[in-house]
């Protein structure tokens, strides 16, 4: 059943009833008979989604942090926390747990959406941790929820909506040199400390007294170094860290830095675009069958990515640097051959079949290998409307008539 979850998660085009076949997979004791489909949903059912949890958890916790630490700067392990949406389908329970967004004229969104925040190992884009919840539960609430997974001697990279005391103080406390690194808001109110070079500056911020309310172990001052940069043909900006050492960081290289933080982007977009094909999220119409099914979709992320990395080393290049779409289309037809028999080689499966990674490597760079990265920018636009079709706008009542 775990191999299912991850299968339907892979297999997008495929039914549960095809899908149970092209996995070989057979329920103890049925000795090739034909699943029915109501035992698929039943046995489903019966895994829930805690088995799921804890299988990514553990196997995500033991990549990524391995792999975060190959891949540091300057003895920082680096990280990347975001948020994103998902659609899940319109049943009832799934709207009245997960809810939706607002639209206009006071009407609800046309699909339920869950709200998700990870955690990223931003070098190799392997997944640490993940947390979900209703739509309108808050990123910074559930990225609180993922600090006690970031280890000592890192550096977490976020956006600016993450900017707040408990969020980010919170971060640092938890451990030993637990850094992190975010783009300041346009309406910052600083006082300077102390000016270490022309842009960088270490700075001093007022803390709310709604935060210290919430908790009062916040200290009333918050300080933390600014670095004011501008790129060619863009406004200048200002990140804040809390990496207050100018030698040991240096300005430039926390600038060129903060930058990979889009490798998160990337990964949601290889999640959305790639692997779902941009269809909603899951089949599940029951918030417990959508939750089994996220985490079994951060699974099979994982595991792609995780391949990619073992062969970039074989490769000699950087995991980045590996096609996700190459690399899962190749684990997509390899299922396909050998389905799920036989788990006990699988491990000696996993080694052909990354010496066959390896051999289209070096026999096809263009399919395998991506270029390196071009500093580009894409400002944003709305390039076609999302439909032809005019927004459902509701009824107006009836004008009632003055009487005089």
């Amino acid at each position: 059943m775990v191999w299912l979850v991850i299968g339907m998660c892979l297999f997008r085009d495929l039914s549960m009833r095809d899908l149970v076949a092209t996995l070989d997979l057979a329920l103890p004791g049925s000795r090739g008979i034909r699943v029915a489909p109501s035992s698929i949903v039943q046995a489903r059912e019966r895994l829930g989604d805690e088995p799921l949890r804890w299988l990514f958890e553990r196997t995500g916790s033991t990549w990524a942090h391995a792999s975060a630490r190959q891949h540091a700067w300057r003895s920082l392990a680096i990280y990347g926390a975001d948020g994103t949406t998902v659609r899940v389908p319109d049943s009832t329970e799934n709207r009245e747990h997960f809810g939706s967004q607002k639209a206009r004229w006071n009407s609800t969104g046309g699909y339920p959406m869950a709200r998700m925040v990870t955690l990223m190992a931003l070098r190799s884009h392997i997944l640490a941790g993940a947390r979900f919840g209703p739509y309108v539960t808050s990123e910074s609430e559930l990225a609180q929820e993922l600090w006690p997974l970031v280890p000592d001697h890192s550096l977490t990279i976020v956006d600016r909506g993450f900017l707040s005391a408990r969020t980010l103080i919170g971060l640092e406390r938890g451990g030993i040199q637990r850094h992190w690194l975010t783009r300041a808001r346009t309406d910052l109110v600083c006082e300077r400390v102390e000016r270490f070079a022309a842009g960088d500056e270490l700075i001093e911020l007022n803390v709310s007294s709604e935060a210290r309310r919430k908790d009062p172990s916040m200290p009333t001052t918050w300080r933390m170094r600014a670095i004011r940069y501008q790129r060619r043909g863009f406004k200048p900006q200002l990140l804040l860290t809390s990496l207050l050492d100018p030698k040991r960081y240096p300005a430039d290289e926390v600038v060129a830095l903060y930058h990979e933080r889009w490798e998160i982007e990337l990964g949601y977009n290889e999640v959305k675009r790639v692997m779902l094909d941009r269809e909603e999220t899951t089949r599940s119409k029951s918030p417990k069958g959508v939750a089994q099914e996220l985490w079994g979709l951060a699974l099979a992320y994982n595991i792609v990515r995780y391949e990619c990395e073992r062969v970039a080393a074989q490769a000699g290049v950087a995991p980045t640097r590996i096609s996700f779409v190459s690399a899962l289309n190749f684990i997509e037809m390899a299922l396909r051959m050998w389905g799920t028999d036989s788990a006990g080689r699988w491990p000696k499966r996993l080694i052909h079949l990354r010496e066959d990674l390896e051999h289209f490597i070096r026999e096809d760079l263009e399919h395998f290998i991506l270029p390196e990265r071009r500093d580009r920018s894409y400002p944003r636009a709305v390039k076609i409307k999302m439909s032809n079709y005019a927004r459902k706008r509701p009824l107006k009542s009836p004008s009632k008539k003055r009487v005089k």
